[in-house]
Formats: C-alpha cells, structure tokens, sequence
C-alpha cells in the first residue's frame, strides 16, 4: 500500500489544510482570500475542475495530484466561508456528504447488505436504489418534470447530455443506433438549408428584423443536441470528447506555428496551402 510523502494520515492532513484556509481568511491572513467569496471562487472552481480532468486524461499522477489538491482548498475555501458567514460549517459539509453516503448505499451499510454480499445485487439495481432513495427519502422529486433534476447552472453540452440521459431512462430513446445516426444527418441537412437561406441578402441585414441568424442558430443548436446524443448512445462522454479533440487541435496548431515560423512564413491565407501541408505532418506524427 502507497504511504504518504508526509508521513501524516488523511486526517492530519486535512486539518493541516483547514488551519491554514482559517489563517488566510482571518485577521493579518492574505488580502486577496479575505476579499474572496463563493461567487468570485465559482470560475476557479469550474477551471480546476477541468485541469483536474486534462490531468486524468494524461494519465500522469504528479499532476492528477496537483489538481486534486486545488479543488480540496477551493471547496474548503467556499465551505470556511460559508462557516464564517454562519450559514453552515466546515463539519457539516463533510457529515452530510457522509449521511448521503450511508443513505444512499444501503447495500453496503443498510438492509441490502446480505443480499450484495451474497452476490444478488446488481450495478443497475444500485442505480434504481440510489433514484429511489432521493425521491423516497430527500424529498427530490421533480415538481413539473423528470428533466427537473437536471441543474440549470450546468454547461449546455454537459447539460444536454444529462437531459437526454434521464430521458432515455424514462424510455425514450431510440431503438438502435441507426436512428440516432439519421436523425444528425437530418439536422445537419436542416442546416445547410438554414445556411443557404441565410446568405440571402436581405437576411443578412443587421438588426432585430434579421431572421436568417436566429434560424440558423436554432438549427446548429439541434445538431450539437444531436450530436451530444449520439456520444450518449455510444456511451461517450461528450465534453471529454471535445476536450480531447481541443488538445489534440493545440498540438497540431502548434506545430504548424512551429514550422511556418522555421520557413518565415506568416500565418496568413495567402499560405493556406503551406500550412495545410504541415497540419496533415503532424496528423502523422
């Protein structure tokens, strides 16, 4: 088993972590946290949520560990705030999360233990528990709609993707994958059209009265939301797979910057075809 660099257990070290968020927001602590809040703490929490899931991608441990320590100061950060504010604590963040858990889990800690020991349990059982015991139990069932759940603060792409997740589960979905496959092409159909009919010239005009880009975002907007359903189909995450192809873009980019500089070339149209030829050498490399 992997002892820690420090010597120290989880606990210690947590309370090493919350002393030292105690010391930064308290009287002669640090200028800049002491002027933090939740609200301003709300765009690093979302930035280091995604480093942390560039570093899993790469699958290097060094920075998988960086990033995880980020987000325990930010969400102990947000929570010490919240306890200087005197609407909750530290503790009682961390106790229910655990009351969640245990509630949550009673194959584990509750009534179905034997039968998860006996091997009668399964994954998806879990899941219909798990659903069950929000609704039964926390009082979480939507007011107006099943797609109630799904937080409204969440990015579109992630959010079309949990909204169509949770409808699939209500059973509408389709039956094989070729639906889903006609339906993009039929979007991606609608949009051309929407192209077509928005390069006319009086949809072009500037203004309020200019339709032609209103219906050309609504179409691009079904074919995204198609698109995000096809990676849930294949069981794909959708934002993990453009987070992908954003690197993937960055290396080959980069490497044509690299050799348009090499040559003294600038990077204009006018040397499209050049940077054409070493865009497709670094597909190869």
């Amino acid at each position: 088993m992997y002892e820690s660099s420090h010597g120290s257990s989880a606990e210690e070290s947590f309370k090493r972590l919350y002393n030292i968020v105690e010391k930064l927001r308290g009287e002669g602590g640090c200028p800049w946290d002491r002027e933090q809040s939740p609200k301003t703490l709300r765009g690093s929490l979302i930035e280091e949520t995604y480093e942390c899931i560039e570093a899993i991608d790469e699958e290097n441990p060094v920075h998988i560990r960086e990033e995880l320590g980020d987000l325990f100061l930010l969400v102990t950060m947000i929570s010490y705030i919240h306890q200087q504010e005197n609407t909750f604590t530290v503790s009682d963040v961390l106790n229910d999360v655990s009351e969640k858990l245990i509630r949550r889990h009673p194959h584990v800690f509750g009534e179905l233990r034997k039968k998860n020991e006996k091997g009668d349990l399964s994954s998806g059982e879990v899941l219909d528990n798990w659903a069950r015991i929000k609704v039964e139990q926390e009082g979480r069932k939507p007011k107006n709609s099943i797609l109630d759940e799904i937080s409204g603060a969440l990015p579109p792409l992630d959010r079309a993707f949990q909204l169509q997740k949770k409808a699939a589960k209500q059973g509408f979905d389709w039956p094989d994958i070729e639906g889903v496959l006609d339906k993009l092409r039929e979007e991606l159909a609608e949009v051309e059209a929407a192209v077509s009919q928005s390069s006319a010239p009086e949809l072009t005009a500037p203004g309020p009265e200019n339709t032609g880009k209103s219906a050309l975002e609504e179409e691009l907007g079904d074919l995204l939301f198609s698109a995000v359903n096809l990676c849930r189909f294949l069981k794909i995450e959708p934002s993990l797979a453009l987070q992908r192809t954003n690197i993937k873009f960055i290396k080959r980019f980069s490497h044509v910057e690299k050799k348009m500089k090499e040559c003294g070339k600038p990077m204009e149209t006018a040397h499209l075809d050049v940077m054409d030829q070493f865009w497709n050498e670094a597909k190869t490399l």
